[in-house]
């Protein structure tokens, strides 16, 4: 029997590191418990009418956020607050595969243009490693608004 995997984050703001990885994986926000949305309808903005009307304090209304894969197939991602700051390299990282069937340099101009996408949404490009076939075919190491790194491969 198999799993289901939640990758948790830890954020200094859950919801804007949240509001990043929606938007580099094409996930969305999902509903507050009980809530059905009309369609285009502000998930974030529902958040937050569901938030006040269950009473939780203004201050603590950002203590954690998710995003889900909209077709149901890639992992749910949690963000939750921290009082700490990112210290060392993470241990685990997403790789966003962002060039499948693609080898050489087609591949690597793939990566370039969805590199620029993401840092225009607050990532920071830190390393292009050149493919070295056969082992790799190359790949891009960047990091989130918060430092924590991530591959585009």
């Amino acid at each position: 029997m198999s799993r289901e995997v939640q990758v948790t984050f830890d954020a200094h703001d859950p919801r804007t590191l949240s509001t990043f990885w929606r938007d580099v994986l094409g996930y969305v926000h999902p509903a507050p418990p009980g809530v059905e949305l009309p369609a285009g309808a502000d998930p974030l903005a529902a958040w937050d009418d569901f938030l006040e009307r269950v009473g939780v304090p203004e201050d603590q209304r950002n203590s954690s956020s998710a995003v889900e894969d909209p077709d149901g197939d890639g992992p749910r991602l949690f963000f939750q607050q921290v009082p700490e700051g990112k210290s060392a390299k993470n241990r685990v990282h997403l790789d966003v595969r962002a060039a499948p069937g693609l080898q050489g340099a087609d591949r690597m101009a793939a990566l370039e243009a969805e590199c620029d996408r993401l840092v225009a949404l607050g990532a920071t490009r830190l390393q292009r490693h050149e493919p070295a076939p056969p082992m790799t075919s190359g790949h891009i190491v960047m990091a989130d608004p918060e430092g924590n790194e991530f591959c585009l491969d």
